[in-house]
């Protein structure tokens, strides 16, 4: 038999004809440049486009002349939609799905719909594109290139802490996103829990205001006190120090015993002046610092 060439999922889309393709297309987020050639063509070839929010979507066809029909598709009615644009894929027609920025799927709806159209042997083709996370991750200058991504830390309190504490001990590099809103209370947890952490912050990335820091969460918690902080952020905070180099609980409280005797610090400044050098848990020296000076 003559080998073709052609996988065997390539095989499954080529005998299933009368389906349409589902193109998940990576849009700008923020600088209209970003768009690649590949990206507007798709959104021009294909028969619907499945837009986060058709409004803002509508502007960026504007942009490029492009006047494909949109359908909604927003993360309330994500399950509901998904089946709807399953049965006209199934009918044959091709369908881009995009995001109000960035590419779908990542913190953005767009998962759904891609699993259901694998279950139902749809081909689905990536058109990469603009990402505020590779984008931040390409600055960061990660040495050994590995992080773990969590999106949106949760907005709850203590759903939010009790991540954080579940990611103390965590190696590799932390990335979320955050909504502005939301930011100041976020870094303060991560100081609380994490300590004085290296931290990257990305905001506004690709536009006109676009900031990029490396600091650390207490300076940057400083920085942005009492201000109104605009747009989403991209924020990679430093691992944990890996166990080697970490020193234990008997050598902190030496530590603060040392700072109580010489009377020159207080507990919130002996603590402060530990956690930073020693990149540890704050809220861990604290419990052991009040030991000693109880």
């Amino acid at each position: 038999m003559k080998k073709t060439g052609i996988s065997t999922s390539q095989k499954t889309f080529q005998k299933r004809q009368n389906q349409g393709t589902l193109y998940v297309v990576a849009t700008p987020i923020g600088n209209l440049e970003d768009m690649t050639f590949r990206a507007v063509r798709i959104l021009k070839e294909v028969d619907i486009i499945a837009a986060e929010d058709t409004r803002h979507t509508r502007k960026l066809l504007t942009h490029f002349s492009i006047s494909t029909p949109t359908l909604s598709y927003y993360k309330e009615k994500e399950r509901e939609r998904a089946g709807l644009i399953i049965n006209k894929l199934n009918e044959g027609k091709n369908i881009a799905l995009v995001s109000d920025a960035g590419t779908p799927g990542i913190s953005d709806p767009g998962s759904i719909l891609v699993q259901q159209a694998l279950a139902e042997n749809i081909r689905v083709e990536p058109i990469p594109g603009p990402s505020s996370l590779t984008a931040a991750l390409s600055v960061a200058g990660i040495r050994d290139s590995s992080f773990v991504f969590l999106g949106f830390a949760p907005a709850r309190k203590k759903q939010r802490q009790d991540l954080l504490q579940s990611l103390s001990l965590e190696e590799k590099s932390l990335v979320f996103f955050e909504a502005p809103h939301r930011l100041h209370s976020f870094l303060q947890d991560c100081f609380a829990i994490l300590g004085d952490r290296r931290l990257l912050w990305c905001r506004e990335l690709t536009k006109m205001h676009e900031e990029i820091t490396w600091d650390h969460l207490k300076s940057v918690l400083r920085t942005i006190k009492d201000k109104k902080i605009k747009g989403e952020s991209v924020l990679i905070i430093a691992g944990a120090q890996n166990d080697s180099n970490k020193i234990s609980d008997g050598e902190i409280e030496e530590l603060l015993k040392a700072c109580k005797k010489s009377q020159k610090l207080s507990l919130k400044d002996a603590v402060q002046k530990i956690t930073r050098e020693h990149n540890l848990s704050r809220s861990a020296v604290y419990r052991l610092a009040l030991k000693i000076w109880k």
